[in-house]
């Protein structure tokens, strides 16, 4: 049966037309699967891959002779955006975004919505013209403007339900239902804008007269906008995060541990919850854990070639125990699972302890700390040497005796794996013999030290080279016989970073193989300044020098660099 040609479709055939993007034969596509399908012509547009979205709205734009508006560049005034409702500009998925005389101009993607214009104008009392822009930057400028689940939370301000504190439960009436599913959507919101943003960690932190919600993206915190009234929501918000969690949710007065088993885009995702009371409630951190993302090679981490060179011998080696150091954040259990990955083979048996176990890796032995039966790093890895191992991976050196079996493994031809938290890499010896470890053991079962950071990576779309102050560089030690390796970029920020100049994080090291030279160092229980300065003479590359390579390379930032390392690294080779 043939569909009806309405007068709105010639007008829609004639503007596809008029735009010159299309051929009379991909019009009549174009307009067939409009109408079958019921979605918006841009939509349709983008699906058959006959245009980019903002390409089809600019030109679209031309042929209707309204403005094209990409609000990532708008300055939109606060007075604008109160003439919508939260509801409708949820609702049509539009943004109010200019005030010409006593006409509101919105901007929207799909022009052709039926009824548009006059429940637009029905919802703000004014005349309404229309802009077309993209839908992921109206998406975007929502949430900027009116706060992540904005759309959420003003339903349930209408509602006017009262809050679900557990204590309340038995009050609940069956309007209550619907504010359950309203608290569940915007915990999800929450969460899913986290993912979208790349966040590795969700702050909810109550303060007096608000709920403010920061997301921890590439090692910096990110205040997210969110909408006026959640403080009085609360309760319910965090209610539902540990019922997510399976926590006790009427215990508030001491602080407690969870995890949630989530799955975003096929992608399986822990999330472990921690929650602490404070001054103005129950302060609540999220942290995302991709469990198949950290698992990646050498040559994911940003090593340096000769590094990645010394590193591979160490990590191949028969025996002995390698340590990564640096502070919480700084990417050693990434390290760990990548030389895992390295070495993982058929002829290998591999267990590792961990506290938690942050990925999962086919084909090794993952031990979880349960600290509340007694199985502790010391214990798990006690009962590991009996099961026969050729590498052994402990989460973390914590105490003397997990140091000292670690110790006795190497010495009896395992080859461990673990972190320690020390400043820089030669730390790591003095902090073993501090915690009672003899200087001959240490000498004679460690083969490796690294040290490393975490340094985010330029955007490649937006940085640019940067006007370079000679004295700055000088005051920081910065190499200036360097500076025709490479060109020195700043960050920007565009679409493509969310504007934060920056996507992902890149690792520097410093990595010092424990050579017969270092050795008798240690045994004379040298400090960790000599025998950083034996590693200096032998080639041993600093955190810094390694971070001005990735400045010249135009990965990173000169103060990237500074904010991740010590300011009393010396870069002098002798």
């Amino acid at each position: 049966m043939q569909s009806t040609v309405t007068p709105q479709y010639t007008k829609l055939a004639a503007l596809l037309e008029h735009s010159g993007l299309f051929t009379e034969s991909q019009i009549a596509e174009l307009l067939e699967g409009h109408q079958q399908s019921g979605r918006s012509i841009t939509d349709v547009v983008v699906d058959q891959g006959l245009a980019r979205e903002d390409q089809f709205l600019e030109a679209l734009a031309k042929a209707m002779a309204i403005p094209f508006v990409r609000l990532s560049d708008a300055a939109i005034e606060p007075t604008v955006l109160e003439k919508l409702s939260t509801k409708a500009i949820f609702q049509y998925n539009v943004i109010p975004v200019a005030l010409e005389e006593r006409t509101l101009r919105v901007a929207t993607h799909d022009p052709f919505v039926p009824g548009l214009i006059d429940a637009l104008r029905m919802a703000s009392g004014m005349r309404v013209r229309l802009a077309l822009s993209p839908a992921s930057d109206i998406a975007k400028a929502a949430t900027k403007f009116y706060g992540v689940g904005a759309d959420t939370l003003e339903r349930m301000i209408q509602d006017d339900r009262i809050e679900l504190a557990p204590e309340d439960a038995s009050k609940k009436d069956l309007g209550e239902v619907d504010q359950e599913a309203s608290v569940v959507k915007f915990v999800n919101q929450i969460i899913w804008e986290a993912y979208q943003d790349r966040a590795t960690d969700i702050h909810m932190e109550p303060m007096e007269m608000s709920l403010r919600i920061r997301y921890r993206i590439d090692g910096v915190l990110h205040q997210t906008p969110v909408p006026a009234h959640l403080k009085r929501f609360q309760a319910s918000i965090i209610s539902r995060i540990k019922v997510m969690a399976n926590m006790d949710i009427a215990e508030k007065r001491l602080p407690q541990d969870g995890r949630i088993s989530l799955k975003i885009r096929g992608e399986d995702i822990d999330v472990r919850v921690s929650t602490m009371p404070t001054v103005y409630g129950e302060s609540v951190s999220l942290r995302l854990l991709m469990r198949h993302s950290g698992l990646t090679g050498l040559d994911k981490l940003g090593l340096e070639p000769e590094d990645e060179k010394v590193l591979k011998k160490l990590i191949t080696k028969p025996h002995g125990i390698l340590l990564v150091t640096g502070p919480t954040g700084s990417g050693k259990s990434t390290s760990l699972y990548a030389w895992l990955h390295t070495i993982n083979s058929i002829d290998k048996r591999i267990i590792t302890i961990e506290e938690p176990i942050e990925y999962e890796m086919a084909g090794i032995n993952q031990i979880q700390v349960r600290s509340e039966i007694g199985l502790s790093f010391a214990m798990g890895l006690r009962h590991i040497l009996r099961q026969d191992p050729d590498v052994i991976m402990v989460g973390e050196v914590r105490d003397r005796e997990t140091a000292e079996i670690a110790i006795r493994a190497a010495l009896t031809g395992h080859l461990v794996f673990s972190t320690l938290h020390t400043n820089d890499a030669a730390g790591a010896v003095t902090r073993l013999v501090d915690m009672g470890i003899e200087p001959f053991l240490v000498a004679s079962s460690v083969e490796g030290l690294i040290a490393q950071r975490l340094v985010r990576q330029l955007c490649k779309t937006c940085r640019r080279p940067k006007e370079l102050d000679h004295d700055f560089l000088q005051s920081v030690g910065f190499p200036m016989e360097r500076l025709s390796d490479g060109a020195i970029y700043e960050a920007v920020g565009c679409e493509t970073c969310r504007n934060t100049g920056f996507t992902g994080r890149t690792g520097i090291y410093e990595i010092i193989p424990i050579t017969d030279r270092i050795r008798p160092l240690i045994v004379a229980r040298a400090g960790a300044t000599e025998v950083r300065n034996m590693a200096l003479k032998h080639g041993m590359r600093p955190l810094r020098h390694d971070g001005w390579t990735k400045v010249l390379r135009g990965v990173t930032t000169v103060e990237e660099v500074l904010r991740v390392s010590e300011d009393n690294e010396d870069l002098a080779e002798t």
